[in-house]
């Protein structure tokens, strides 16, 4: 569960430690004090967008700092390398030239993998998903979220997958005869010309290397000579071999007077040998060392063509002949495209009846799902004051997709007597947000995230309506911690923790500030939600009794 929220230059917060507690937390305060801002910022630690227009001005970076408790073994700690602690902290820091740096128990992790982490901690409900709840392209999800399907959509979704790899193989060999008859030949061209030129892996360096050779063959012929000159010796001198050789036996002489010079004697003789095997091995690369223009002239011409070739099909003459390879298959393919496209169509209908099976297979689960999604909505809806509400998920045949055969839409009906409509047409903002609460409800009793939070969840909200609802968010607090921002003295009298986010102007900036409130805080920040400015004994004590229900 979510603990401490550690702001830094978000905006109006220039620094606010926020606690929270097990159980229902409220958020309250004027519009515009900045409690956007807090539901801002823990978005921020879950990886989602962060802008820098988030940044305070006059400040180079923000951040953020939450702190986890009691956080499961997650799979996520093993595949991001982060040691796994039950107490989590995740940091971000958001800069003025772009760059977010986020990390998870001081390991740095990627925006992409903290958003992972961040949907197995907290959920979010807010604006978007009143709109999503209008858009029917959700309502399916909505459904597979319920039933749990992730297996099954996976399984479905390799069955699909086969289907949409072979139907873009038979699209790719369906081409008219004239561009068939243009292709063949150019391939028949191509084949032949890399064909013709015998190529052999490696053959391009090994060419480049002689001919470096051959071209300098004169240079290293006068510096092998000169070589072997030092080490033999000349007409008026005597060379390197010789004076080592009079060297090591006047050395190997003075063994008899002097022991001690043995080790300088082995030293001496082993670089006799040596210099008498190097003298040797220069002669061979001398005596060897053969060159002629024309080998030179021959080279030439192979590199020549080589690198004609090398300009229309690789890099080197591996590549070429990766190149003819592939030339050579997507002949044959089209050459023999009649009988490869039979064989396709064949293997296309066995996919796609499999997929087919796996996609009635869904559907059938999906159709036992909404029932009993239906089932817990109207009873969740007659927690809320919307006993004669109906509600219906109807479904739309289509064809193979990613994600099935099928379309699903919520219908209700909000009045008796009323036909049953997609939901746009005719749910009102009170409804919709109480119909949203529904939904959150049933769907998170599916997953284990330990904490739900609700962004003005009481749009449209008053009276009755309002206490059903603030009586519902404290039923599920129960089981989930609850974090909501409220304008409704309903919700915030049955809190546990209350928070006052508050603005000021200082020295010509405006600070935000979010302190709990203890009873006589809360009866005060009560009346002011009842009564606006206007605080009256009358206000105070109708606060008063708010918060005495709560406990009775």
């Amino acid at each position: 569960m979510l603990r401490l929220l550690h702001i830094e230059n978000i905006a109006v917060i220039e620094c606010a430690d926020i606690s929270f507690d097990n159980g229902f937390n409220v958020m309250t305060g004027e519009t515009g004090a900045g409690k956007s801002i807090v539901i801002d910022a823990i978005s921020a630690i879950l990886g989602e967008r962060a802008y820098r227009d988030m940044i305070r001005t006059g400040c180079n970076k923000a951040s953020v700092r939450a702190i986890f408790d009691d956080v499961p073994q997650l799979s996520w700690f093993e595949e991001n390398d982060v040691p796994y602690e039950s107490d989590l902290t995740i940091q971000r820091e958001i800069y003025l030239d772009g760059k977010n740096v986020c990390r998870v128990n001081t390991i740095p992790v990627s925006v992409s993998a903290l958003k992972k982490l961040g949907i197995r901690l907290i959920n979010i409900h807010g604006q978007h998903d009143s709109a999503a709840l209008f858009d029917e392209n959700y309502h399916l999800s909505f459904l597979d979220g319920f039933a749990c399907l992730e297996q099954e959509l996976s399984d479905y979704g390799e069955k699909y997958g086969a289907v949409v790899t072979l139907r873009h193989e038979i699209s790719r060999l369906k081409m008219d005869e004239g561009e068939k008859l243009r292709r063949m030949e150019t391939l028949k061209y191509q084949i032949e010309e890399i064909s013709r030129a015998n190529l052999k892996v490696g053959e391009d360096e090994q060419l480049e290397a002689r001919r470096k050779l051959v071209q300098n063959s004169e240079k290293l012929s006068d510096g092998l000579q000169e070589t072997v000159t030092a080490l033999d010796g000349g007409e008026d001198s005597e060379g390197a071999v010789a004076l080592i050789s009079q060297a090591q036996h006047a050395l190997q002489r003075l063994l008899r007077y002097d022991e001690s010079v043995a080790p300088l004697n082995e030293t001496l003789t082993d670089l006799m040998y040596q210099l008498q095997d190097v003298n040797e091995q220069v002669k061979d690369r001398l005596y060897a060392l053969s060159y002629s223009a024309d080998e030179l002239e021959r080279i030439e011409e192979r590199l020549d063509i080589i690198h004609r070739l090398r300009r229309k099909y690789g890099v080197t003459c591996a590549d070429i002949l990766e190149y003819l390879e592939k030339a050579k298959n997507e002949l044959d393919e089209i050459e023999f495209a009649d009988e490869r496209m039979e064989q396709l169509k064949r293997k296309l209908q066995t996919a796609e009846k499999a997929a087919w099976q796996g996609a009635l297979a869904l559907r059938k689960k999906r159709q036992q799902a909404a029932i009993s999604l239906t089932e817990r909505i109207l009873s969740e809806l007659a927690d809320l004051d919307m006993k004669k509400v109906q509600f219906s998920c109807e479904f739309s045949e289509t064809e193979l997709s990613s994600i099935g055969a099928d379309t699903a839409a919520f219908y209700m009906s909000a009045n008796v007597g009323e036909a049953l409509k997609p939901m746009n047409k005719v749910a009102s903002g009170g409804e919709l947000a109480r119909i949203m609460l529904a939904l959150k409800n049933v769907l998170a009793e599916k997953d284990q995230v330990p904490t739900l939070i609700f962004d003005e969840v009481d749009t449209g909200v008053s009276g009755r309506a309002a206490q059903r609802v603030a009586e519902k968010l404290r039923t599920v607090s129960k089981n989930k911690q609850v974090l909501c921002v409220t304008h409704l003295p309903q919700l915030a009298a049955l809190a546990d923790t209350h928070l006052l986010i508050a603005k000021a102007e200082q020295g010509g900036r405006t600070y935000t500030t979010v302190e709990p409130l203890d009873f006589e805080g809360r009866k005060t920040e009560l009346a002011r939600i009842i009564g606006g400015t206007n605080i009256t004994e009358i206000t105070l004590q109708s606060a008063a009794e708010m918060l005495k229900g709560k406990e009775n």
